[in-house]
């Protein structure tokens, strides 16, 4: 259902002219690509792959409602998630290995992009959430005009990693109306062992400053569902190896006391998780409320609160 007192940002940017130069800017990169952190600068215009293995084209894996996300953003009529196919940081133990590490998925014309997320609207979805985008922004950028002639008016979700460009945000500053990264490692050592991005701890705080800059926090309308602002996934690892203690005073202090956080429990082994591993385990349920206590130690006044028995495996 559109609340049709929400205007979304990216319609009044749309409005001002500013997409043409922004989708322009974007596709720049792709020529020498510096999208993420990890600068790999092939030219993906000309078929190149990097790291993320992603081409010219989006590739997206599903889209549907989707009702195991966070309570804000699935409201009534779910959350339209549009899985894109690969991703950046490919941690070892992706809990969507298939799709981040595997290639599961097709490509798509930036055109049927555009109709993915009227069809999403038109199911009743209360946003479009866009599923490891970080790799695709050029493609959702130039998707957009096309979108809102469509007649999009809902919020954009950008669900990513965390390891993300502040360059590249800066692109989408009026674009995406909430953002919902992870904070997956505080140490560059686990970073670097499960991710090979040793880098990722400093790069997802600088990108959650830039995301809470332009967004702020986490703001919801009288239903009680997102609108605009950032919300911030934790999760949990066996033997602290996401040093929890650590992200949750950085989003206290660095970020706001009233950042809307996920602490969540769901971590299991999967993926190329090696025999003898740390993350060869289960999370426990003690390990879970000491994360708990600890964002609430910090200071954070706004946990997520859903049922433990609602998992979903990312």
């Amino acid at each position: 259902m559109v609340n049709r007192d929400f205007e979304a940002a990216y319609r009044l940017s749309h409005r001002a002219g500013l997409l043409p130069e922004r989708i322009k800017r974007a596709f720049a990169l792709l020529e020498s690509c510096t999208l993420c952190p990890r600068a790999c600068r092939v030219n993906r215009l000309n078929g190149e792959k990097g790291t993320c293995r992603a081409g010219g084209l989006p590739e997206v894996s599903s889209y549907s409602p989707h009702f195991g996300e966070e309570r804000p953003l699935v409201g009534l009529h779910g959350s339209g998630t549009i899985f894109l196919t690969h991703c950046s940081l490919r941690c070892s133990f992706c809990q969507n290995f298939s799709i981040s590490h595997l290639g599961e998925g097709r490509e798509v014309s930036v055109e049927r992009l555009a109709r993915m997320m009227r069809e999403l609207q038109d199911l009743g979805c209360h946003n479009i959430n866009f599923v490891t985008p970080t790799h695709y922004v050029p493609q959702i950028l130039k998707a957009l005009p096309m979108a809102i002639e469509l007649g999009l008016r809902i919020p954009l979700v950008y669900n990513s990693s965390g390891y993300d460009s502040v360059a590249t945000l800066k692109l989408l500053d009026g674009i995406f109306d909430i953002y919902m990264p992870d904070f997956k490692f505080a140490r560059p050592g686990p970073a670097k062992e499960y991710c090979q991005a040793p880098d990722y701890p400093e790069a997802a705080r600088s990108a959650i400053k830039e995301m809470h800059r332009q967004a702020g926090d986490l703001e919801l309308d009288e239903r009680g569902i997102a609108r605009r602002g950032l919300l911030v996934r934790h999760l949990v690892l066996p033997e602290d190896l996401a040093g929890t203690a650590e992200v949750v005073r950085f989003l206290a202090d660095e970020i706001s006391s009233y950042t809307y956080v996920n602490i969540m429990d769901q971590y299991h082994p999967c993926g190329d998780i090696r025999s003898g591993s740390p993350l060869g385990r289960r999370l426990t349920g003690d390990e879970y409320q000491a994360a708990l206590d600890l964002a609430r130690a910090a200071g954070l006044t706004r946990l997520d609160n859903r049922k433990r028995y609602l998992r979903v495996f990312y």
